[in-house]
């Protein structure tokens, strides 16, 4: 189970229409600034597109991990979006993502920032968790199935 100072519904896109990664980022952004007053959008938005164009943070499946450090934040916060139609991702199997979890770290990320991203993607190598998080009709119910494990 996640923290509520990780991830609450305030910070959860459910059934959106995102037409472009660009989009997804911005959508993204735009939910870890929510209730967090030393960030700004455009911020976060330009960190996570920095560390995009490194390379494609699509785990494959549909899913989509962007992440970014920032000084800003002295603890991780994420954000999670449900996309009704897949995107182009350039992820590496190729497939279009519907899912996409955001974290912001700190810029002196350790270990358990490490063990955070291992923990997603292994939650999210679950084909029953996707199954679930795609059929979500709500933003408590998505925030339901993330804490479920």
């Amino acid at each position: 189970m996640f923290s509520p100072d990780l991830i609450s519904e305030s910070r959860i896109g459910c059934g959106l229409e995102i037409s472009s990664k660009k989009r997804l980022l911005e959508t993204l952004a735009e939910l870890l600034a929510t209730d967090h007053p030393r960030l700004q959008t455009e911020t976060v938005f330009e960190r996570l597109l920095e560390r995009e164009r490194l390379g494609s943070t699509g785990l494959g499946h549909g899913i989509a991990l962007p992440h970014a450090r920032l000084k800003e934040v002295s603890d991780v916060i994420g954000a999670f979006v449900q996309i009704r139609q897949g995107i182009d991702y350039d992820a590496a199997d190729g497939e279009s993502v519907d899912l996409a979890f955001a974290l912001l770290v700190p810029e002196a990320a350790n270990e358990e920032h490490l063990h955070l991203l291992a923990h997603l993607a292994s939650l999210f190598s679950d084909p029953e968790i996707r199954a679930q998080l795609r059929e979500a009709d709500s933003a408590a119910r998505l925030l339901s199935v993330l804490n479920a494990r």
